[in-house]
């Protein structure tokens, strides 16, 4: 049995029905797709991303092969902008940003000189977000692009969040705006939900939607891979993990509102992060009207849906002991975003679910025993 239709769940499930296994997928939600979940909107004919944008990028060969087999993905590039302090400027940071911050025309050489003048680095290693920040472009583009920013995002001072957060955007010196420097990007031309239905439509595959799976439902399977939160399958024994959720405030907008997908929002007044305009995230497509969705993050309660995993210190340590819980147990590996407790992109996903399937088909022909994670949790 496969908890949850997502990523995870679809090409799990997929790898084990070409492979001869009769599989069942279940998801509490009423659609497949889990979080990547797109629809056509009936007054606009808009593709919306229900629950927020989400953009293919890889480098890994494999796996943009595999999902080019389910849907025909068209070419996207991710062009973020950011409002703040009442300019509009390019994510991630690079030349065309610093020169427009600082009202420079700056070349390369000089443009690195300047910022490198401006880093301040106070320990060897920085240690949190805004060590790292500060040590990465200075005080002056921290302060307006980063600071505000990165407390609506996580509610937390950027002094408190480690520095693996930031760690993973770019600095250039040029003037490329492609938020992504993977080789392969795109956009499935009729949205994620038919890729992922498309994974799905196979005779070996059973799909139960509206159907939640708690631990006492999974017996009388071979083995259970649970893309669900970690802590819900064991009833939260040990505790809640801590996630951030998003609130969306949907509206139409009749013409073009702001000239791109995403448009982020630095200053902290505004109470919103970002405001995404769903018609450019299909380029090849023309609309009149957009629909629109501004995102406010919170701390996610019970009864929410998680997007971001918080992992502090705090929840570090709980998930390790939920790991250890999940170890002991037997028949059931546990996979994905939720399953893991980590933020993953969606090639990730798609990779260690092709990784964790083949683990399994090994496991039943060797008759070795599958493991609780297939991935490596270091991430």
């Amino acid at each position: 049995m496969l908890v949850g239709a997502g990523l995870s769940g679809a090409v799990i499930g997929r790898e084990l029905a070409e492979a001869g296994h009769r599989v069942t997928v279940a998801d509490s939600r009423p659609h497949v797709a889990g979080n990547c979940h797109t629809e056509r909107d009936a007054g606009t004919g808009v593709m919306v991303h229900v629950y927020g944008p989400h953009i293919f990028h890889t480098d890994d060969e494999e796996v943009w092969a595999y999902v080019n087999r389910f849907a025909r993905f068209m070419p996207y590039t991710n062009r973020v902008k950011i409002t703040a302090q009442g300019q509009v400027l390019s994510l991630p940071v690079n030349l065309h940003t610093i020169n427009q911050f600082f009202g420079a025309a700056m070349r390369p050489e000089e443009a690195r000189a300047f910022i490198a003048a401006r880093c301040e680095a106070s320990t060897a290693e920085p240690r949190t977000f805004e060590e790292q920040a500060l040590r990465f472009v200075g005080r002056e583009l921290y302060e307006a692009l980063f600071k505000g920013y990165t407390m609506k995002q996580w509610g937390r001072h950027p002094a408190k969040l480690p520095a693996s957060v930031l760690k993973r955007l770019p600095l250039r010196f040029d003037y490329d705006d492609n938020y992504f420097a993977h080789r392969f990007q795109g956009m499935p031309q009729h949205g994620y939900t038919q890729l992922v239905e498309a994974m799905l439509d196979h005779p070996n595959i059973e799909v139960r939607l509206g159907t939640p799976v708690r631990r006492a439902d999974a017996g009388g399977y071979d083995h259970v891979f649970n893309a669900g939160p970690i802590d819900g399958w064991f009833d939260h024994c040990l505790g809640r993990l801590g996630y951030r959720t998003l609130d969306f405030h949907r509206f139409v907008h009749d013409g073009d509102y702001q000239g791109c997908a995403v448009m982020n929002y630095g200053d902290p007044e505004v109470p919103w992060t970002r405001v995404t305009e769903h018609k450019h995230f299909s380029p090849w497509e023309r609309h009149d009207a957009s629909v629109l969705y501004r995102e406010h993050p919170r701390e996610c309660g019970p009864d929410d849906i998680p997007y971001y995993p918080i992992r502090l210190a705090t929840e570090k340590q709980m998930l390790g002991d939920y790991i250890a819980l999940a170890r002991a147990g037997r028949g059931i590996t546990f996979v994905g975003r939720l399953g893991t407790y980590r933020y993953l992109d969606m090639d990730v996903t798609v990779r260690e679910a092709l990784d964790t399937a083949r683990t399994y088909l090994a496991c039943v022909e060797t008759g070795a025993e599958m493991p609780a994670f297939a991935a490596n949790l270091s991430g």
